[in-house]
């Protein structure tokens, strides 16, 4: 799946500097970064219904958009890929820093 991720932003990143009119990756880029960042919270909060649904299809469908949009958001903030991979790498293998927050007495 990484890889195919990666070819994606790569697209993403290539209409970004030539854009190609009429494509929906154009017009967020037009359109700037609060329609990304507008679309970016739709499909996330439209993953969380679809979890919360029965069956998988919904979510599937929901989660590529919203990994879309996190693409587009990447390349508009010129955030590169690897800058994620790198720092989901850096997180690997490390314990949770919750095991010494104090437990919440009061809820």
């Amino acid at each position: 799946m990484a890889q195919e991720l990666v070819e994606l932003y790569d697209i993403i990143q290539n209409r970004k500097e030539a854009p190609k009119e009429g494509s929906y990756t154009n017009y967020l880029f037009t359109k700037g970064l609060d329609k990304i960042l507008k679309k970016v919270g739709e499909e996330a909060t439209e993953v969380v219904i679809a979890a919360k649904n029965e069956g998988t299809d919904e979510l599937v469908s929901e989660t590529a958009d919203l990994l879309y949009h996190l693409l587009v958001l990447l390349v508009e903030k010129g955030v590169p890929y690897e800058a994620i991979t790198e720092e989901l790498a850096r997180r690997e293998g490390l314990v949770s820093k919750t095991t010494d927050r104090p437990k919440i007495e009061n809820l």
